[in-house]
Order: C-alpha cells, then structure tokens, then sequence
C-alpha cells in the first residue's frame, strides 16, 4: 500500500470527534456509538453520552444488539489503546459497516463533549 492509499483508508475509517458531532448532528439516525473499552468498573467512570456499552470481552456474544442499518462507531480508552481497532475487525467481519473514534474517549474528554457518569456498582454497596 502506498502512503496515499494508507492515509485515505485511514481517513474513511475514523472519525475525529469533531467529525462524529458534525455528522451525528446532521443524520443522527445513521451513527450508533460504542463503548469496546474492557476493564474493571472502578476504571470505567464514565463513557460518552448516548453510546452503547459492549466491551470487546461480549462483543461476540452481544452481536444480535447491533443494528446493521447504521454506522457503527467504536471507541476504547485513547490513542495507545487498540481495543476498537480489534472490535473493528470482529464486526467487519459479521457484515458492518465501521468506524474508529479517534483518541478513545480520551480525546472526546479533552474536547469538552458530553459525557455521562457510569453507576459503579462497588459504589453502592450491596444493595441489602
């Protein structure tokens, strides 16, 4: 593959989260995101408003909740991670239609979009 090659496909299978915004405002109907990111609860205190959670470790088993209709667009923790890449491939694989949230929700927490507080639930006890 040629750099022009490369720098196109990777252009066409990312979204900037400048991008996602414009394009989710614009037809939201057509984008589904994703939270891939594995890991423990205490970890994960928060995910991107309106995404659906589905860590890499379920993907598989959860496939019959994703829309094949719609755009799919996955994130995981930042640009050094690389589960939404592999959840990527599985979901390419089974039929869908892809894109890569650049910088994880790193990048969206640095850009100030909307993120919404994930109920933990070491948090709350035990409930008795």
């Amino acid at each position: 593959m040629n750099q022009i090659s490369y720098f196109k496909n990777r252009v066409e299978s990312t979204f900037s989260p400048m991008d996602y915004m414009t394009e989710k405002k614009r037809q939201p109907e057509n984008y589904l995101l994703i939270d891939v990111r594995n890991g423990a609860p205490a970890l994960k205190k928060e995910k991107i408003q309106g995404a659906l959670e589905i860590p890499l470790s379920e993907l598989e088993m959860r496939l019959d909740e994703i829309p094949k209709d719609k755009e799919i667009v996955l994130y995981c923790w930042d640009v050094w991670c690389n589960t939404a890449a592999k959840a990527s491939i599985m979901l390419i694989e089974n039929g869908y239609s892809v894109k890569e949230l650049n910088g994880g929700i790193a990048a969206w927490k640095t850009m100030g979009f909307p993120l919404i507080p994930l109920i933990n639930n070491e948090d709350q006890g035990c409930g008795c």
